[in-house]
């Protein structure tokens, strides 16, 4: 299995740069998987695809201001790191630039001295463990002196920090934020549930390998990303109820298809309350357990997050899509445009 088949051409024009002032606003690509029929629309209208009994499920994980610029206390040279998530109390691990600069017992100053970090070990990548030191709450610490971390790709100063978060983001713990959500406002969400659409959360912390590229060749060598999740017994209850009246499961973004399809796997086809680390890859020819639909954005050439809805749509069907999402000027990425690739309609 070649990961080449999984590349496309996107002009550099089309990789969203800000947010668009209305979240709502946004293009929405309505793909029919099996008949591979596309509609184009407005996101506002997603509930026009939506019916009574179904469920979406949203990931309420909120990004934190986690990259930070800090020196070096003894040389004060200059030093940019990225927290990845915590790996003991006040103990992370993080990517630095420029990584060599950093050795076991360096230790970098951020603001005035309101954090301090040691690094106890060397990781491979660039990457460090870090020990914190600080006063006060560590939140309000990082909110004071942290930066979004957004992709690589966008170039542009984020003016308003909570356009990087969900309306309904509220567990603190992503260093990238789960953004097929991005498109919801509080009265749109609103009304889905007004037309008797179920709304269940579960939590995934997004770490930025999300938005790595896979480097190998063979997609099956490839070794994907762990990720925290937090999946509650009250949301098992309300799936499986779903379930069990035939209603469809649409989940919103990649993220939470991981969670739901990762429970379902580990316990044996019933939504069960669980949480921990997760690594599931999911590539063709993956058969999914848990979703019938899902929304999302549009992704990197060569990522996992493509070998994702490949799986759902069919690789052809996918890239056939993209391909008139380019020739209509959607946008692309974290703060582009949507798709909801349909859920299976029911036979007669």
């Amino acid at each position: 299995m070649d990961m080449n088949d999984y590349d496309y051409n996107l002009p550099e024009a089309l990789i969203a740069q800000t947010p668009l002032q209305n979240r709502a606003s946004s293009n929405l690509l309505v793909l029919e998987p099996h008949s591979k029929h596309i509609q184009h629309d407005v996101f506002s209208n997603i509930t026009n695809y939506l019916k009574k009994g179904d469920c979406l499920v949203l990931n309420d994980s909120r990004v934190i201001p986690v990259r930070l610029f800090g020196h070096k206390k003894d040389t004060f040279g200059k030093i940019e790191v990225l927290l990845l998530h915590e790996t003991e109390e006040d103990t992370w691990e993080a990517l630095v630039k420029p990584a060599k600069k950093v050795k076991t017992g360096t230790e970098i100053i951020f603001g005035d001295g309101q954090l301090i970090a040691t690094c106890t070990a060397e990781k491979d990548d660039g990457a460090r463990l870090l020990k914190l030191s600080y006063e006060g709450i560590f939140l309000e610490v990082l909110d004071q002196l942290g930066h979004m971390p957004l992709p690589p790709y966008i170039k542009e100063k984020l003016e308003d920090k909570e356009r990087y978060q969900t309306v309904y983001a509220k567990e603190e713990g992503s260093a990238a934020a789960p953004t097929a959500g991005l498109h919801f406002t509080k009265s749109l969400l609103q009304r889905v549930e007004d037309m008797g659409v179920e709304i269940v959360y579960v939590t995934l912390h997004v770490g930025l390998g999300t938005f790595r590229p896979v480097t190998v060749e063979n997609i099956e060598d490839h070794h994907m990303h762990s990720e925290y999740y937090v999946f509650s017994q009250e949301s098992a209850n309300k799936l499986n109820t779903i379930k069990q009246k035939g209603g469809k499961i649409i989940s919103v973004g990649t993220t939470s298809t991981r969670v739901l399809e990762t429970v379902m796997r580990d316990n044996n086809g019933v939504f069960k309350e669980k949480s921990g680390w997760t690594d599931i890859y999911i590539y063709p020819p993956y058969e999914y357990k848990a979703i019938d639909g899902l929304i999302t954005n549009f992704h990197l050439p060569k990522s996992s997050l493509l070998l994702l809805v490949s799986a759902l749509a069919g690789r052809d069907t996918i890239l056939s899509a993209y391909e008139e999402a380019i020739e209509r000027k959607y946008r692309f990425f974290s703060f582009g445009d949507a798709m909801f690739i349909l859920p299976k309609k029911d036979e007669a």
